[in-house]
């Protein structure tokens, strides 16, 4: 007679795992069916090499076009993941299964049909009224069904209960039986409800796939059988328990499964993190704390006292000062509160908080430190070489190898000399991969040279990262060639000039020659016929960035120089026109066109561009009455920078006079102010006159330039606004006018409002 044994687990959990491996041993199966997609039974004997590290996961894809997010266009589940990490349940199976030398097997439903979406006829099912006993019992029991045993228990937390039932056994007999019982009692429960009760509360078709999944389960178990197994051992999540044990007969699941669509997919194994089986990464089978459900699973004996040691250590590493008997102190702590609280052995939240107040002395900072390093413990996992993958992500981890840059879970700082050969291709690689919309390092400042032979970047590596290389295989199986195909394809679909300068200068960056002409190409087309002067502004900064340090890293940047010497005559010629009669809105994004542009030439430090840009500007001042104060008074700043005009207290005095209207002088003040406050911190001159004129303002027109005046002066540092409040200490005013009341006159009840609003602006009140 053939005997199966189902075991009822938690997919993470280490006192689930110890105890399964246990009954295995004891059971000695001759054959181990796992949940799980049965797509991967060919790479199942992966688990057993030494290369293959935990946590890890399978990972099944459409070749017609995965996605990272898991979604393709049409909203179809193009890619999905089943984690595992050393102290899943069902990560024990299998190594116990490869290390007996029995078949190992998975039985779920299989990806092919997972990955393509239900038909819901009932998809829009009847709004039920909220609070209805049943729907809050069936929604309890079948979304949470730990939850609802938790409860009935006595607990509010379903996994502190589950910890203490069963992750937190150090033995005695086998827990399977009892779990089973449980969840058929729940199961029970849930069917005496009335159909519409039960599904309460669910997604739509989530029954109808838990039905499929359940019999496509019992459909493997009766080949297992029927090929001869006499001892199956069959692990699943516990819910599904009473579904695998029920009398269902074949025909039942046969016609639950016919004419099932699918869809083609591949089946390979991938590094994942244990971020990734944290639940709040929004991983539904997810754990509150991977690194202490490994550290329960790998500390055989006083876990306390080892996680204590451990976070001792974590703290001296920051020479925060934990001695000996600090760990001592704690230890008695956690295990004292489990006794308080009535638990088999001190858990999370006891440890914690001892580490809190012992060795934290009660400051929550090194908690939080504790919090990241110990108790999400990330960490990567690795898949052999023989794994199977694209040719892009071999000729990636070839590439990783060549430059040493291991992949890490965590975020690090990689500073690079791009004077140093290997450090230069490090560069070009993250950026190639950037390009593929693989973001494995993230550039600082956005990944914008600044003219320096350094760069500096965050690495850290995602599991998703290797959805992103499969996807991005159809352009290419290298990185440079797939990078190449995809930069061509970016300048040929691109809609903006400013976007194709963007390639062309990711190009740059990334070293892509054969890639660089036909984008070049591109970029002359479209700036030849491209009429619009701001689109060529916001063009230029790219370009110019390219070509001023193109020898840095040692790329040709010959194309870019025509491009750029005809941005810079047409922006010149074009701007007059452009910047004229504009309203506050266009006048506000002009004037950041304006000092990119500026910026730029002052980069590219080319003499007669520089000289070109600034007589475009003096024809422009030499004509306020059709500029925008705005405008007006940031290029008469910026002339004042380059030496070009000697008579600016004159203009000053003009823009802020009696007969401009306000709102134009606060418009003025802005844009000449914008450019920093050293010229107000020095200038006693210019000084005198904002403040005079500030002086002078009614008080509607006071209230109307506010926000301006706020905006102009919170730009500015704390130690600047304060220098700028002692420079207006000193000035010597000029007398008062006859409409102004003399000192002796001021009522200090009703100046009280003006000064307070007068240290705002100042930020003094900060």
């Amino acid at each position: 007679m053939s005997h199966v044994e189902v075991y009822g687990v938690r997919h993470h959990g280490p006192g689930s795992a110890r105890a399964l491996r246990g009954a295995l041993e004891e059971f000695k199966p001759d054959a181990v069916l796992i949940e799980g997609p049965p797509e991967a039974d060919p790479i199942v004997e992966l688990a057993g090499d030494e290369g293959m590290v935990p946590p890890v996961a399978l990972l099944a894809y459409s070749p017609a076009g995965p996605s990272g997010s898991g979604e393709g266009k049409d909203g179809d589940r193009k890619a999905a993941f089943w984690p595992f990490a050393e102290f899943s349940p069902e990560w024990q199976a299998i190594r116990y299964g490869l290390g007996a030398g029995v078949p190992v097997r998975f039985c779920d439903l299989p990806a092919a049909h997972q990955l393509v979406p239900l038909q819901e006829e009932e998809a829009e099912k009847d709004e039920k009224e909220e609070g209805e006993e049943g729907e809050e019992a069936a929604e309890g029991i079948r979304l949470d069904p730990l939850g609802w045993l938790a409860k009935a228990a006595g607990y509010d937390d379903a996994e502190r209960w589950w910890d203490d039932v069963v992750e937190h056994r150090g033995g005695g007999p086998s827990p399977f039986p009892a779990i089973g019982e449980a969840m058929t009692e729940l199961r029970e429960q849930l069917a005496a409800l009335p159909e519409e009760q039960a599904s309460a509360g669910l997604p739509p078709g989530h029954l109808r796939r838990e039905e499929q999944r359940e019999a496509h389960m019992r459909r493997t178990l009766r080949r297992a059988l029927k090929e001869g197994h006499e001892r199956v051992a069959v692990v699943c999540g516990a819910w599904h328990v009473p579904a695998l044990q029920a009398k269902i007969p074949a025909a039942h699941d046969d016609r639950t499964l016919r004419g099932l669509p699918k869809t083609k997919i591949a089946m390979t194994w991938v590094p994942w993190t244990h971020g990734r089986l944290a639940g709040r990464s929004g991983y539904g089978a997810g754990v509150r704390s991977p690194g202490w459900y490994h550290h329960l699973f790998t500390a055989r004996d006083r876990p306390i006292e080892r996680w204590l040691t451990a976070a001792a250590r974590v703290l001296r590493e920051e020479d925060l000062h934990v001695s000996s008997a600090h760990v001592i102190e704690a230890v008695r702590l956690a295990e004292a509160l489990a006794a308080l609280r009535g638990r088999p052995l001190a858990g999370l939240d006891e440890v914690t908080e001892a580490t809190r107040a012992v060795l934290c002395e009660g400051a929550d900072l090194p908690v939080e430190l504790i919090q990241k390093r110990m108790v999400v413990g990330e960490r990567l996992g690795a898949v052999p070489e023989r794994t199977p993958m694209v040719p892009l992500q071999r000729d990636l981890q070839a590439e990783q190898r060549r430059l040493r840059l291991k992949p890490s879970a965590l975020g690090k700082e990689q500073d690079l000399d791009l004077r140093k050969p290997t450090d230069l291709e490090r560069s070009r690689l993250l950026h190639r991969l950037r390009l593929l919309d693989v973001e494995w390092g993230v550039p600082a400042d956005t990944g914008r040279s600044k003219g320096t032979f350094r760069e500096t970047w965050t690495l850290a590596w995602r599991p998703e990262f290797e959805v992103e290389l499969i996807e991005a295989s159809a352009w290419g199986t290298t990185v440079r060639g797939a990078t190449t195909a995809r930069a061509k394809a970016l300048a040929a679909h691109a809609t903006a000039l400013a976007d194709l300068t963007s390639v062309a200068e990711r190009c740059l960056l990334a070293d892509l020659g054969d890639a660089l002409p036909a984008v070049m190409q591109a970029l002359a087309d479209r700036a030849a016929v491209d009429t619009d002067v701001a689109r060529l502004m916001s063009a230029m900064p790219a370009l110019v960035r390219a070509l001023r340090y193109g020898d840095v890293r040692g790329t040709s940047t010959g194309p870019l120089r025509t491009v750029v010497d005809g941005l810079v005559v047409r922006v010149c010629v074009g701007l007059p026109p452009a910047i004229t009669g504009l309203d506050d809105d266009a006048a506000r994004e002009f004037l950041g066109h304006v000092d990119a542009v500026h910026g730029a030439l002052s980069l590219l430090a080319d003499d007669d561009h520089i000289e070109r840009w600034r007589r475009t500007l003096e024809g422009l001042v030499g004509r306020p009455d059709t500029l925008h104060g705005l405008i007006e008074g940031r290029l008469t700043r910026l002339l004042l920078d380059a030496g070009r005009l000697h008579d600016v207290p004159d203009r000053m005095a003009r823009a802020v006079s009696a007969g401009s209207p306000p709102a134009r002088a606060a418009a003025w003040v802005e844009g000449f102010l914008s450019g920093g406050a050293l010229l107000l911190m020095h200038d006693e001159t210019l000084l005198h006159l904002v403040d005079d004129w500030v002086s002078r303002l009614p008080g509607d027109s006071f209230t109307d330039v506010l926000p301006l005046l706020r905006r102009t002066f919170g730009a500015y540092a704390s130690a600047e606004r304060r220098a700028i409040g002692e420079q207006l200490r000193r000035l010597d005013h000029a007398p008062a006018a006859p409409s102004r009341p003399a000192e002796d006159d001021v009522d200090e009840t009703r100046a009280a409002p003006a000064m307070t609003t007068t240290l705002q602006i100042l930020g003094w009140d900060r």
